[in-house]
């Protein structure tokens, strides 16, 4: 009886302090100094929430670009399911899943015949990637331009302006939001 009375006293402290108090000071310091990170990073055009900047989305028409494809199931971009496919690159099936991958984009742009980014027919680790290469987006500029109706130097020029550089200069790689590249196409 003599070490239970402190084991729960301990108990019921170290539940409060970790349980309660820190997860409250971390969520009122995120609210005031991360507001827009905290809260997900959406995206809102017109009032409504169009998608986060932080999770990929599934993009098929021709007029938009095409991000990462996403390993999550039960259906693509799924959140709530984070996860990557877990085939190594000699796996038959995933040797079958790129190829299908790289003729569903050559089917869509016949006239490119550029080799394309690993990135295009790849699932990130998280299957959720909501980036691509600026080589991913330049790759896809003439089949936009071209379902667009614009010259693809509009288009090329909206890729540069939305890549993003290295983080503080020197970490990550430069980066294409699709989603933010895709509003600013609509936006045109």
């Amino acid at each position: 009886m003599t070490h239970l009375r402190p084991a729960l006293i301990l108990l019921v402290v170290l539940t409060v302090v970790t349980g309660v108090i820190y997860p409250v000071i971390v969520t009122v310091i995120a609210q005031v100094v991360f507001p827009h990170q905290a809260n997900g990073s959406l995206i809102v055009k017109d009032g409504k929430v169009v998608g986060s900047s932080l999770i990929g989305q599934p993009f098929d028409g021709a007029k938009y670009f095409w991000g990462r494809p996403s390993a999550t199931s039960p259906f693509p971009y799924n959140a709530a399911s984070s996860s990557g496919s877990n085939l190594s690159p000699t796996n038959p099936a995933q040797i079958k899943n790129v190829q299908d991958r790289v003729d569903v984009l050559r089917a869509a742009d016949p006239d490119n015949k550029a080799p394309v980014p690993v990135d295009l027919v790849t699932a990130s680790g998280s299957g959720l990637d909501p980036h691509i290469s600026p080589a991913a987006a330049l790759y896809q500029v003439n089949r936009v331009a071209k379902a667009r109706k614009l010259d693809p130097a509009v288009v090329r020029e909206l890729v540069e302006r939305n890549t993003e550089s290295r983080q503080l200069g020197f970490l990550g790689e430069p980066r294409v939001n699709v989603l933010a590249l895709n509003l600013a196409l609509d936006r045109k």
